[in-house]
């Protein structure tokens, strides 16, 4: 990797710190409090008139501002950050001199001494013994902060916003903001799992791996197993794994992973995302409405504190109950088109064209009312929707309405114009599946990633008996998102899937 001339001059540091018989990478650490807590260490000894105590503290440099024989700096770790006093005197002279001489923004070091507050009220570590932890070759992109109408506003150095991306490492660590968005992450998928835990729901495993892949309308990932020489393909969906568990006697059952989908990126879209879905003996698609908007609420409450969020400049009210309409209901609202009037593709298409709507060409009656109508609908719906009832030739895998053979018991939600998730009241007729799929073969070209492959052993397992069950998906990458207020799904990902660099 070619240096820069900061690179070469860190390099040259780096190489001073040796020949003073500094370890620049040391083996061992002697931190005995993190920032946060020798910062609340101090201020308890301060209430009580106590003497305050020696802590070792690491952490990242942030700033220096060297005075002679006075310096301060400010280091930072994963808990918050403090002020170094540093004075010739109270540190070896060797040692100050190396760290006006070698010590850089970004370095990891380590500070021991007496914790206190300087004149300007400040709480400090007087530092009497300063080690290197961590050289830092590369300097941080440089974050600067500006006010804007009473808010503060920061800037990242990096020219090319996707580098953020590719450096992720880079980014989190000169971005407290970017820092916050994954500790969110975190606390979405934490409330979530307590929500379904609570619930009886039973956290399982299913493989990604899969020789046949289906749950959904997707296409797949595919890769060989050299040992069986066997074509294998990375997993689109987990339903039908769990749902052949409700088979095994589990009556709720839950997963949190990946599923992986050789599709386009956009700003919704990653081919590597995380899903969530559960399966619920004895329950429809209006029992999983019920509990997904009590869900949905739950987690807000715990992730941000309420209920009631900001999504990209609008206030959004999580609370239940949320707003229910038919597909049809919502297209005609909508797109001025009432899709029953119009009871072939080629009609409806037409009627499409006429509106100027989207029509994707040689799609099925059910996929021009999905992807056409749906589509225009989508970017509308921002208080928390639940579309209800879609056309069965786009639904496999759902239990078609009793007084409607052309749709099913199916619900997608939507909020801040994202589509969330999707749920059915799940088909649990053998016969019925297996002629689901074979009619999904002859809608539908060989290789269209819209058809589902006829999964012989699903249909086997369904004929041991499956209970009537309720399931549900959810994103949570696109619920993360929602509740951090991103509007790429990028930023909600860690080390999202990006084109090759030329």
């Amino acid at each position: 990797m070619e240096l820069t001339d900061l690179e070469k001059q860190r390099i040259e540091k780096l190489r001073d710190l040796e020949r003073r018989g500094i370890s620049p990478y040391p083996n061992r650490v002697n931190r005995t409090h993190t920032i946060a807590e020798a910062v609340a260490v101090f201020k308890s000894v301060e209430a009580s008139g106590e003497e305050p105590p020696s802590v070792v503290v690491t952490g990242r440099l942030r700033s220096i501002r060297t005075m002679g024989k006075i310096s301060f700096a400010d280091i930072e770790d994963g808990t918050g950050s403090i002020q170094l006093f540093l004075r010739l005197g109270e540190l070896d002279d060797a040692i100050y001199e190396a760290f006006a001489q070698d010590f850089d923004l970004g370095d990891f070091v380590e500070a021991e001494g007496p914790l206190m507050r300087t004149r300007t009220g400040e709480i400090s570590v007087l530092a009497r013994r300063l080690r290197m932890l961590s050289k830092a070759i590369s300097p941080l992109p440089v974050i600067k902060e500006k006010e804007v109408d009473g808010e503060t506003v920061r800037y990242s150095s990096f020219s090319d916003v996707e580098e953020r991306f590719r450096q992720r490492y880079a980014d989190l660590a000169s971005n407290p903001d970017v820092r916050q968005v994954f500790r969110t992450r975190a606390k979405v998928i934490n409330a979530m799992r307590g929500f379904l835990d609570g619930h009886g729901f039973l956290e399982v495993e299913t493989p990604i791996l899969q020789p046949i892949y289906g749950g959904a309308a997707a296409t797949p990932f595919t890769t060989h197993h050299h040992q069986l020489h066997q074509d294998l393909y990375l997993r689109i969906s987990f339903e039908l794994y769990l749902k052949r568990l409700l088979v095994g006697m589990y009556d709720r059952v839950y997963e949190i992973g990946r599923d992986f989908r050789n599709e386009g990126v956009s700003h919704k879209h990653n081919p590597e995302f995380t899903q969530m879905e559960f399966y619920a003996a004895y329950w429809d698609y209006r029992d999983v409405m019920d509990f997904c908007e009590r869900m949905v609420a739950a987690i807000a409450e715990r992730a941000t504190g309420s209920a009631v969020i900001t999504y990209q400049g609008n206030a959004i009210d999580l609370r239940p109950p949320w707003r229910r309409v038919t597909l049809r209901e919502i297209a005609q609202e909508v797109t001025g088109i009432d899709y029953r009037d119009y009871p072939s593709a080629e009609a409806l298409a037409d009627a499409m064209r006429a509106k100027g709507l989207p029509t994707p060409a040689d799609a099925t009656w059910g996929h021009l009312i999905d992807k056409g109508l749906l589509g225009t609908v989508e970017p509308t719906l921002i208080q928390p929707t639940f579309v209800m009832d879609y056309p069965r030739d786009i639904s496999p895998l759902a239990k078609t309405k009793p007084d409607d053979p052309t749709h099913v018991e199916r619900f997608e939600f939507f909020i801040g114009g994202l589509e969330m998730g999707n749920a059915f009241t799940e088909l649990n007729d053998p016969f019925d599946q297996e002629e689901r799929f074979r009619e999904m073969g002859r809608l539908y070209d060989p290789g269209d990633e819209e058809a589902h492959p006829m999964d012989e052993d699903y249909v086997r397992a369904m004929k041991y008996g499956m209970p009537p069950n309720g399931g549900f998906g959810i994103g949570v990458d696109r619920l993360v998102m929602l509740l951090a207020d991103q509007p790429n799904i990028r930023e909600v990902i860690l080390f999202p899937l990006l084109r090759e660099k030329e």
